[in-house]
């Protein structure tokens, strides 16, 4: 027998800002302020590049490196200025340059570390007085390069569903043993378009949830086609609805664009408020306010938190995650890391985020699901890493001691 369709009830709207402050804009930069990134970038790559290929040349035996270096090169330092020109171009040739510039950023992260291992190896050597092929030495360290690019390109592109049980204190009945499934960062764009989008809906359609929340990134960064990225959504619902707030790509340019063309999909866009869900609270804030700890707090105690009834806040970042707690929330529900995609870069973003980079961790009263994301920026690949949706099921929480 059918369950009756849940109750949403909408709480006195909150202006997007506390008052006297303006909406989000999108983050410009200067001219100068792009070559001075763009230069540095460049040279760090190029520098990335040269002495991969001064590797290859020594290792392989092949002459010339300085003067054929320049194609791999090229395309290394091709990354910057496609990154720019797609958030104004939706011009093929953009895109491609992209796509394989990407790709080889990708291959060169490892192509860095075969090349810096054929050296520590070959000098071990003769410290110790014995020597290896050299080109056996770098083949298999270049080969594991090309192997592990390999398969980050086509892991990308697995998505698990990661089934995580969380316990909320004071949980409605309605809610207990049902589902709900967290989407986030989908960064939908030049690469991953509406044919990726309907997959995940597929599989959101299996699940079956009882309602998603989508904690921010759903677009890249460019403004091109925006209602055809995101069509598939007005082809699926739920029983208790689909809940978008923004993340930092969602804001490269401005946000009212994005938060439109997702509006006219039927998804529901939390603007710094909060919905009683079937006596759920659902609190929904943008990621440019809810990385300000003091613009974070005025939304939370603007919309005046239930502290007897769970609340569930989505926030792109887990950052400010004390702020949360303190004003009563019980579950924040999180992306933006990524988890780091693949080595090396996983580590220093459990570096900088600790628990928090990944997964279900706790902070006092506040629990944290940080999701790895269903999509990838930069390199399309994850090694060391899953693309998740993740999805939860609620139970009620004992008394904690």
């Amino acid at each position: 027998m059918d369950e009756p369709v849940a109750s949403v009830a909408a709480e006195p709207p909150f202006p997007t800002r506390p008052p006297g402050r303006q909406a989000a804009k999108p983050a410009d930069f200067t001219l100068r302020e792009m070559a001075v990134f763009g230069s540095t970038a460049a040279l760090i790559l190029l520098s990335v590049n040269a002495l991969v290929c001064a590797t290859w040349s020594s290792f392989f035996g092949l002459p010339g490196w300085i003067a054929w270096q320049a194609l791999p090169g090229a395309l290394a330092v091709a990354f910057i200025p496609a990154t720019f020109l797609r958030f104004r171009s939706a011009h093929p040739a953009v895109t491609v340059v992209y796509a394989l510039s990407a790709v080889w950023l990708g291959l060169l992260n490892f192509a860095f570390f075969a090349a810096v291992g054929c050296w520590i190896v070959e000098g071990m050597g003769r410290l110790a007085g014995w020597s290896l092929p050299p080109f056996a030495l770098a083949a298999v360290l270049f080969g594991v390069a090309v192997l592990a690019t390999g398969y980050g390109l086509i892991n990308a592109r697995w998505i698990r569903v990661s089934r995580v049980e969380v316990r909320l204190p004071h949980l409605p009945e309605v809610w207990r043993g049902r589902t709900a499934a967290l989407v986030t960062d989908l960064h939908l764009g030049p690469l991953l378009g509406a044919g990726f989008l309907r997959g995940i809906i597929a599989r959101l359609r299996s699940l079956q949830p009882d309602a998603v929340f989508v904690s921010g990134d759903m677009f890249d960064g460019s403004t091109h086609g925006l209602d055809q990225l995101v069509a598939p959504w007005s082809e699926f619902s739920t029983r208790r609805g689909i809940y978008y707030v923004t993340g930092n790509h969602d804001e490269f340019a401005e946000r009212s664009l994005f938060i439109d063309a997702v509006k006219r999909t039927g998804v529901r866009v939390l603007n710094n408020e909060k919905i009683s869900l079937d006596g759920l609270q659902i609190i929904g804030v943008h990621d440019s306010e809810a990385g300000n700890p003091s613009e974070l707090r005025s939304i939370l105690r603007q919309v005046q938190i239930d502290r007897r009834s769970p609340g569930i806040l989505l926030a792109h970042r887990p950052v400010n995650l004390s702020v949360a707690e303190e004003e009563g929330i019980s579950l924040q529900l999180s992306g933006h890391t990524h988890r780091g995609q693949f080595w090396p870069w996983n580590l220093l973003v459990s570096l900088i985020y600790g628990r928090f980079a990944s997964g279900l961790s706790r902070l006092g009263k506040l629990q944290v699901y940080t999701s790895n994301g269903v999509g990838t920026w930069g390199p399309p690949l994850r090694v060391g890493t899953k693309s998740e949706i993740v999805l939860l099921r609620f139970e009620e929480e004992l008394d904690r001691p």
